[in-house]
């Protein structure tokens, strides 16, 4: 890249701008004279969050910096708001309104595509059929290491977004774990195939690929042309 880049990081579901993952890559960029800009999808309320509302909040923090290219890492749901941060931006393109911060690259770490097409969590019909009914679905929130709920309504507004049918057209690296049990690994290569503009690094891991770390932070930083 001619210009370096402001770097996010978007964060997962029950985690936060705090995570292992953040703050590994936030002191490799700060050695190179980057500093990695973190939204926190916590605020203002946990119970209420939806992936609308994530999708401001990143749209909002890149507005608030100088004009300059963005390249953004997106960890599961945040792979998932990445894409479609993308996505909105690739259609301002081709409309010609234009956009003062150009997303480069993205990379997407164990990236939920099909957020919104499938239950949440593993969760059967009947499962989802009483979050509905009691607009209240319980998760264990690794960051503040209790038990939080969400309300239906993040399910409801993720129907709206369908990452198929999105035209992104900018370069994307993946990383995807094999023995992930929350992001299916096959659809993660189906939603790849045709998709030029998008490589897949498949690697010998569970979700959190925290055993990867190192394979990602070489190819990453290579892909978003910190070393060569």
């Amino acid at each position: 890249m001619a210009t370096r880049p402001r770097v996010f990081y978007l964060h997962g579901l029950a985690s936060s701008a705090r995570s292992a993952k953040a703050q590994y890559f936030a002191e490799r960029l700060a050695a190179r004279g980057l500093e990695l800009h973190c939204p926190d999808f916590n605020e203002p309320e946990f119970e209420t969050l939806t992936c609308s509302r994530m999708i401001r909040q990143v749209e909002a923090a890149m507005a608030a910096l100088p004009p300059g290219p963005v390249a953004i890492i997106g960890s599961s749901l945040g792979g998932f708001v990445a894409w479609h941060v993308a996505a909105r931006q690739s259609a301002l393109r081709r409309s010609r309104a234009g956009t003062a911060h150009p997303i480069d690259r993205l990379i997407l770490l164990a990236p939920a595509f099909d957020f919104g097409r499938t239950p949440l969590g593993g969760m059967d019909a009947a499962g989802l059929e009483a979050w509905r009914r009691t607009d209240r679905f319980e998760v264990f929130h690794h960051a503040e290491n209790r038990t939080r709920f969400l309300r239906y309504a993040l399910y409801e507004d993720a129907r709206q977004y369908d990452s198929a049918a999105c035209a992104v057209e900018v370069p994307t690296l993946v990383f995807q774990g094999l023995r992930d049990a929350i992001v299916d690994p096959g659809m993660v290569r189906r939603f790849a195939a045709g998709r030029p503009s998008l490589t897949t690094r498949f690697v010998d891991d569970d979700h959190q690929l925290s055993a990867s770390t190192g394979i990602i932070w070489r190819e990453s930083a290579a892909f978003l042309g910190l070393i060569t």
